[in-house]
């Protein structure tokens, strides 16, 4: 009879203004026969505070987001929030992950009764992105706590059927398997080697690629979307107060380190993390960058796509960035379409 399995689920949300949903959440979580984990115990806002919570993350079997009204302490270096930090760390990281957001009839209903505690008046725009990124994966909507319970109750049955977890089991249950524990080590050993091998021959010269013709039309439209979306930030030229630079910028600008590889390794530098938590993310959306995972290495690398370099192609056919304007310079005019008469 096979061991039964408790997974331990990693429960995020802004503190102040959610205590009873991330209660209602914990004790869905214990009654369903699992172990909630979390980080509320500790003030945001420091960079070796987020490495403890990847590695909560990283020993955790799920993840689950609690979306209010508000945004979140702001990390410095990628001007992204600790709550879309710690989401896109376990989307990264392949964790089973779902969320559940506050409606809008909740939510005024909190202002009411809790006030400016319950509302973001700071970063509004973050947070409606941030929704909608949630919105588009596994979620679902919550009034009060009961919504929040029936939706975790629901979604743990459902992961346990969909996803092989490692979970924890008591140790009275487990039965005598090193024979089946090496045979595992090596199997996924030799894994890692083949996945090697793979990703040598995909880069090797005169390999097959996949061929996709994207025309001027679809590549001008994204291009016109990456530059509507503006991050604000220091961290490309020390200014203070922060600048603000369009994503097709920061992707013209930085297009070497994109094409070879941007990573999260420790140690990465401000600019590389804000390109791994902010910028690349939000090429992914688009097809023009994806995540590799590097075999033997605890961090992974985003790299463009073919689109995206078909992107940076475009770019250059059609100048439509002056060559000599700084490439770190705010960007939000519209492109030139190529199609008006010069006057």
């Amino acid at each position: 009879m096979a061991a039964k399995k408790k997974l331990q689920v990693f429960v995020s949300s802004t503190y102040l203004d959610l205590k009873t949903e991330r209660q209602a959440a914990v004790e869905a979580i214990l009654k369903a026969g699992h172990i909630p984990a979390g980080m509320e115990l500790f003030a945001a806002g420091n960079e070796s505070q987020f490495e403890t919570i990847r590695r909560w993350i990283d020993e955790s079997d799920a993840y689950m987001l609690i979306l209010g009204g508000r945004y979140g302490s702001m990390e410095p270096k990628t001007s992204l929030s600790y709550i879309e930090l710690e989401y896109d760390y376990a989307v990264s990281r392949g964790k089973p992950v779902f969320a559940v957001v506050i409606t809008e009839t909740a939510l005024d209903q909190k202002i009411r009764t809790d006030g400016k505690v319950a509302i973001e008046d700071e970063h509004p725009k973050e947070l409606k992105s941030f929704r909608e990124k949630i919105l588009s994966r596994i979620s679902s909507f919550f009034n009060d706590s009961k919504d929040i319970k029936l939706a975790v109750h629901e979604t743990l049955s459902d992961f346990m059927t969909r996803h092989e977890f490692t979970g924890w089991v008591s140790g009275s249950e487990v039965a005598e398997s090193a024979a089946l524990l090496q045979e595992i080590s090596r199997l996924q050993q030799r894994n890692a080697e083949l996945e090697g091998e793979v990703s040598v021959l995909r880069l090797a010269p005169g390999s097959k690629k996949t061929s996709t013709k994207w025309n001027d039309e679809d590549l001008l439209q994204i291009l016109t979307l990456l530059r509507e979306i503006v991050i604000e930030t220091d961290v490309l030229d020390k200014s203070k107060p922060p600048s603000k630079y369009s994503v097709a910028r920061i992707l013209h600008g930085q297009r070497d380190s994109l094409i070879t590889g941007i990573t999260n390794r420790v140690g990465a530098s401000a600019w590389e993390t804000l390109l791994f938590y902010n910028v690349c993310p939000k090429l992914v959306v688009h097809d023009l960058a994806a995540v590799e995972k590097v075999s033997g290495v605890a961090w992974q690398r985003y790299r463009l796509t073919p689109k995206g370099t078909a992107l940076l192609a475009y770019i250059d056919r059609t100048k439509i960035f002056k060559p000599k304007e700084k490439t770190t310079a705010a960007d939000t005019e519209q492109p030139d379409r190529g199609t008006e008469k010069k006057k």
